[in-house]
C-alpha cells in the first residue's frame, strides 16, 4: 500500500463519519432543537421552573384531554387545526406553568448537569410524543424515518409519556 492508498482511504473514512455525523444531526434537528431550548431554559432560568415547566406539560395534556370545547376548533384546512390544538394546550401549559411556579421551590432542588441533559431529552420527547399521537402532526409535517420509527408507534406513546416524570423522581434531588 502506497502513501496516497492509505490517504486516500483515511479521506473515505472521514468523509463517510462526517457524512453519517451530519445525517444523525439532520434526523435529530428537532430533539436537538427541543433540547437545547429545554437546557438553557433550565441553565439560565433554574432548575426549579424546568421541574415547573415538566409537571405544567402533565397538567395541561389532563385538562386539554378533558377540554369541552374541542368542536369549537376548527378541523380544517389542516395547518389552522393543528395550530388552534396545539395554542390551546400550549394556553394550558403556559396557565400551569404560573401556578407551578409558584409551589415548586428551588432551593432544595439538585439536578446534576447530566440529569439536567437528560431530562431536557425527556422532555423533547414527551413533546414529539404529544406531536405524534395527540395533535396528529403527521397532517402538516412528515418527520424523518429514523425519528418515526422512535414516536410514530402507539404502543410507544406510554412509555415517552412517562419518561420526564420516571426522570424527575430519579434525577431531582
Amino acid at each position: 500500500m502506497t502513501a496516497t492508498e492509505g490517504l486516500a482511504q483515511v479521506s473515505t473514512l472521514a468523509t463517510h463519519s462526517a457524512l453519517t455525523a451530519w445525517s444523525f444531526a439532520s434526523d435529530f434537528f428537532i430533539v436537538i432543537v427541543l433540547l437545547s431550548v429545554f437546557f438553557l431554559f433550565a441553565w439560565y432560568v433554574g432548575r426549579g421552573p424546568f421541574v415547573a415547566v415538566l409537571l405544567a406539560f402533565y397538567a395541561a395534556y389532563a385538562l386539554y384531554a378533558m377540554f369541552p370545547y374541542m368542536s369549537y376548533l376548527p378541523t380544517a384546512p389542516a395547518m389552522m387545526a393543528l395550530l388552534a390544538h396545539v395554542g390551546l394546550y400550549a394556553g394550558l401549559t403556559i396557565l400551569f406553568y404560573i401556578i407551578l411556579r409558584r409551589v415548586v421551590v428551588s432551593d432544595f432542588l439538585y439536578i446534576g448537569l447530566l440529569g439536567l441533559i437528560a431530562l431536557s431529552f425527556l422532555g423533547a420527547a414527551f413533546l414529539l410524543a404529544l406531536a405524534y399521537h395527540v395533535f396528529a402532526i403527521s397532517s402538516v409535517y412528515t418527520f424523518t424515518p429514523a425519528i418515526s420509527v422512535l414516536f410514530a408507534p402507539q404502543h410507544y406513546f406510554f412509555w415517552w409519556f412517562v419518561a420526564p416524570a420516571i426522570g424527575l423522581f430519579f434525577l431531582a434531588r
